[in-house]
């Protein structure tokens, strides 16, 4: 995810002399630091470390295309560095390799009717891309139905309530910047206990960094048709962060296949369940985003009114989208968060338009705080819920009663002379429906 400004903690690189005066290790040392340093982060609650090269060049043709293109939308700082995102030492000088590590946020209390997730027949529709038949037989599983109780089965069935209003699963817990930063800073000063002073800078989220190449340079994951990390034991679910250092460690091998769709036992293979799960269309190839199209980018990076055109497709979800993750066949195997920061707060996954759109200013400053969603600020909040409401006025009549629609109505009126002047727009366009 590259969404949020930077937040790293580095430490100077060393010069030549001082690096080669301060340490000397031989392959066996080099080989061993890199084992505990993965120990370190299994200990710190990652679910994988992995330590890769620098080397990221056959990323830059695909990367120059795609904001050349202008899929970026109006996030500027993914082009403002051009391809220093694809060259580690050019962004930290003295960089050799780059340690990358996961820590999974699906909340324990969302994962809890997990088990209830029956199998695919052999052969059928939801088998694993990929996965061996066996395993594929056992524990496939696509588009939940809602007869399972499972997690992915609740937030769909949360999807087709148009009173709900729906926040991206990460959001709902603590700012995981706060909560990556502090683990990967913690995993960087164990190295340093251990060999002294060396160059390093953390990253989580933040700077021209490709994270989704180096986490696969680092065999952590691959990358998904929906362009996210996934893996094998674990899903997409998960936060990606990393550590460039000044250190040679030995690097770990690169997930593989690499995600050309022609590529044989491919881990998509030849499913397309995101791309056809998108409500906008986002997904434009298989591996390619369009941000400008995604409810992430609209109701998160977005800064002014979101397109008419789109507003209808938005549903519900007043911030991010879980959708081509939901429909994942590889998200059977999400695992739940190590730790209690991303726990769900303040009701956020259950609560409703009209009392999120009832909040003050500073009720969502108070209840925000700590959170990722307090960035987008009040005034994007009630766009987005004032968009939510919109759709849910068009709804069909079976699916929202006639109270929760004349409550929602209410709600609107009573932000129809709202003092910003986004709200009032968006407002507008949803009593349009009334």
């Amino acid at each position: 995810m590259n969404r949020c400004p930077e937040h790293s903690v580095s430490h100077a690189p060393l010069s030549d002399d001082d690096r080669r005066a301060s340490r000397c290790f031989d392959e066996a040392a080099l080989a061993a630091l890199a084992q505990r340093i993965k120990e370190w982060g299994r200990e710190l609650g990652f679910g994988a470390v992995g330590i890769s090269d620098i080397d990221l060049s056959d990323a830059e043709a695909g990367l120059a295309a795609w904001l050349e293109a202008g899929c970026h939308g109006e996030m500027d700082y993914m082009a403002k560095h051009g391809l220093k995102r694809a060259r580690p030492a050019e962004l930290v000088a003295g960089t050799l390799r780059v340690i990358t590590a996961r820590i999974a946020y699906l909340p324990a209390s969302t994962l809890a009717g997990k088990a209830d997730e029956s199998a695919a027949s052999a052969g059928g529709a939801d088998a694993l891309p990929g996965a061996p038949e066996a395993l594929s037989n056992r524990l496939a599983g696509g588009a939940p139905s809602a007869k399972t109780g499972s997690w992915r089965a609740h937030e769909m069935a949360r999807l087709t309530d148009p009173s709900s209003a729906v926040v991206s699963i990460y959001a709902r817990g603590r700012d995981y910047h706060k909560v990556m930063r502090n683990r990967l800073q913690q995993l960087a000063e164990r190295i340093e206990n251990e060999i002294g002073a060396y160059g390093y800078r953390v990253f989580t989220d933040s700077a021209p960094v490709l994270e989704i190449e180096l986490a696969q340079k680092a065999g952590i994951g691959w990358r998904g048709k929906h362009t996210l990390l996934l893996q094998r034991d674990a899903g997409s679910l998960f936060f990606i962060g990393e550590i460039y250092v000044d250190v040679p460690l030995p690097t770990d091998a690169e997930t593989s296949p690499k995600h050309a769709p022609e590529t044989p036992g491919a881990h998509c293979g030849q499913c397309t369940r995101c791309i056809d799960a998108c409500p906008t269309g986002a997904i434009v190839a298989p591996y390619r985003v369009d941000a400008r199209r995604c409810i992430s980018y609209l109701t998160i990076e977005l800064k002014g009114s979101i397109p008419e055109d789109l507003r209808p497709l938005i549903g519900n979800r007043v911030y991010g989208c879980d959708d081509c993750q939901l429909v994942c066949p590889w998200n059977k195997f999400a695992q739940a968060a190590p730790v209690g920061d991303f726990d769900v707060r303040h009701g956020l996954d259950r609560a409703t338009l009209v009392e999120l759109f009832g909040w003050s200013a500073d009720e969502f400053d108070t209840r925000m705080q700590g959170s990722a969603i307090r960035r987008i600020g009040y005034e994007r909040w009630l766009r987005n819920i004032a968009v939510a409401m919109g759709n849910a006025l068009r709804a069909e009549a079976s699916s929202i009663d006639a109270a929760a629609r004349a409550d929602i109505v209410a709600a609107l009126r009573r932000r129809a002379d709202d003092e910003s002047p986004l709200v009032r727009e968006h407002v507008q366009w949803a009593l349009a429906a009334a």
